[in-house]
C-alpha cells in the first residue's frame, strides 16, 4: 500500500533519500523481528517493513534513469537475477543460523540466545541491509535532476513570472490522474496479467508435485520438490543472464513479451498431461522430462518481466517515472495476492468435485492465458521513446 507513495516521493525529492529510508526501515524491522516475543510484535515488525520500504518501484525507476533504449535490456536483465539470489540465500541464512544456542552452544551459550533464538539470522541480514544503506549514502549518485525554476527577466513583468512558474510545474512530476494515459494503462495492465499468471504457476507447481498421484499430483518427496524448484530458479537465472538482452535486441520488446506469454498456454496444458502419464506409467523418465519442459517454458515466461518493465519505463515522462512504477507495483501486488488463493482454491474444488477429472483448474487458467495473450497484442510494435515531459 505504500509503494506508490514512496515511488511518487522519489520523483519529488530524489531516488537516493527514498532508497536510504527503505533500506534503513528494512534493517530496523528485521532486528525488531528477531527481538519480538509476542505475535503482536512480530506483526508490528513486518508492518514496519512494509510501511517504510517502497524500494522495489524506486529501483526500477533508477534502472530506467541510468539506461536508455540502447542498453536498457542489459540493465533490466539483472533485476530478476538479484531477486533470485536473495530468495535463495535468505532461507539458507535463516535455516542455518536459527536457534544458535542449540546448534553452536560453545559460542552462543548466553541466556540472551535462549530468549531470542531467531535474532542471529536477523542480525546478519539486518547488518547487510544497513551496510547496503551505507553504500547508497557513499556511492550512489542521484539520478533525478534538481528542478530549477527558469530565470525571470525583470522587464517581463508579472505575465513573465506566471509563465516561468507554469513552465516549472509542467517540468515537474505530474499528478497521478494525468498519468492514466493509454500507454501507461496498457503497460500496467499487461504487467498485472503477467504477475497474476506467474504467481498462479508458482502456487500450483509445488502443490502439483506434492499431491498424491491418485488426486492428480505426482507425490514427490520434499527433497525432489526442492531440487525441481531449485532447477527452475537456476534456469531462470541462466536465461536472463545469457539470452535476455540478445532476445530483446534481436526480436524486440513486444515479441519477447508475447512469446513469454504464449508459453503460459503449454505450461498449463502440460499439467494434466503429466498427471495422466504418471497415473498410467508411474514416476518415470518421461514424467521428469515433461516437468523439465514446464521449467524451461516457465523460464522463458519470466523473460516477459524484463520486457514489460521496459514498456512501463518508457510509457510516461521521465519526471514521473517513479509514480508509474509505483502504480504498476501496487497493481501487480493485488494480482499476486489473488492469484495463489484463487489457484489453490480451484485446485481443491476441481479435485473434490472431480470437475473435468480434476483438471478444471488448468483449463481455467489456460483460458485466462488466452485472454492475457490478447491483451499483450495491444502493445505497440516498438517501445515508446523516452519523453522528457
Amino acid at each position: 500500500m505504500t509503494v506508490l507513495q514512496w515511488s511518487r516521493a522519489s520523483d519529488h525529492i530524489g531516488r537516493k533519500p527514498i532508497l536510504m529510508i527503505g533500506l534503513f526501515g528494512t534493517g530496523t524491522s528485521i532486528l525488531c523481528f528477531g527481538l519480538s516475543r509476542t505475535f503482536g510484535a512480530l506483526i508490528f515488525s513486518r508492518c514496519l517493513c512494509g510501511l517504510l520500504n517502497g524500494n522495489i518501484g524506486v529501483m526500477k525507476s533508477v534502472m530506467g534513469d541510468l539506461t536508455d533504449r540502447s542498453n536498457r535490456a542489459e540493465g533490466f536483465a539483472y533485476l530478476p537475477i538479484v531477486w533470485s539470489i536473495g530468495a535463495s540465500v535468505g532461507p539458507l541464512i535463516g535455516g542455518n543460523l536459527a536457534r544458535p544456542y542449540d546448534r553452536f552452544p560453545g559460542i552462543f551459550s548466553g541466556r540472551f540466545w535462549q530468549e531470542f533464538p531467531y535474532f542471529l539470522p536477523c542480525l546478519v541480514t539486518g547488518s547487510f541491509v544497513y551496510f547496503s544503506c551505507f553504500l547508497v549514502l557513499a556511492l550512489f549518485k542521484e539520478t533525478v535532476p534538481a528542478q530549477k525554476k527558469p530565470l525571470v527577466l525583470a522587464e517581463g513583468g508579472f505575465d513573465t513570472i506566471l509563465h516561468a512558474d507554469g513552465l516549472r510545474k509542467r517540468n515537474g512530476p505530474r499528478p497521478l490522474c494525468e498519468l492514466l494515459i493509454p500507454s501507461v494503462i496498457t503497460s500496467v495492465s499487461n504487467y498485472v496479467a503477467l504477475g497474476f499468471l506467474n504467481t498462479t504457476l508458482q502456487a500450483l507447481l509445488p502443490l502439483f508435485l506434492a499431491m498424491p498421484i491418485e488426486i492428480g499430483g505426482l507425490g514427490l518427496p520434499p527433497k525432489s520438490i526442492g531440487l525441481i524448484l531449485g532447477a527452475y530458479g537456476l534456469a531462470t537465472g541462466l536465461v536472463q543472464v545469457v539470452f535476455f538482452a540478445r532476445m530483446i535486441h534481436h526480436f524486440g520488446e513486444r515479441r519477447v513479451f508475447i512469446n513469454g506469454m504464449i508459453t503460459c498456454l503449454p505450461v498449463f496444458a502440460l499439467f494434466p498431461v503429466i498427471s495422466i502419464v504418471a497415473r498410467h506409467c508411474g514416476i518415470s523418465l518421461v514424467v521428469y522430462c515433461l516437468v523439465g519442459c514446464i521449467l524451461g517454458l516457465a523460464a522463458l515466461m519470466d523473460t516477459s518481466f524484463g520486457a514489460i518493465f521496459m514498456f512501463i519505463t518508457a510509457s510516461a515522462p521521465k519526471s514521473s517515472r517513479g509514480s508509474v512504477h509505483g502504480l504498476s507495483q501496487t497493481s501487480v501486488a493485488l494480482a499476486r495476492a489473488i492469484g495463489p488463493a484463487l489457484s489453490t482454491s480451484l485446485f481443491s474444488l476441481s479435485v473434490q468435485h472431480n470437475l473435468l477429472s480434476g483438471y478444471m483448474v488448468y483449463l481455467f487458467f489456460f483460458v485466462l492465458s488466452g485472454f492475457a495473450l490478447g491483451l499483450a497484442g495491444r502493445l505497440p510494435e516498438e517501445v515508446w521513446d523516452d519523453v522528457d515531459d
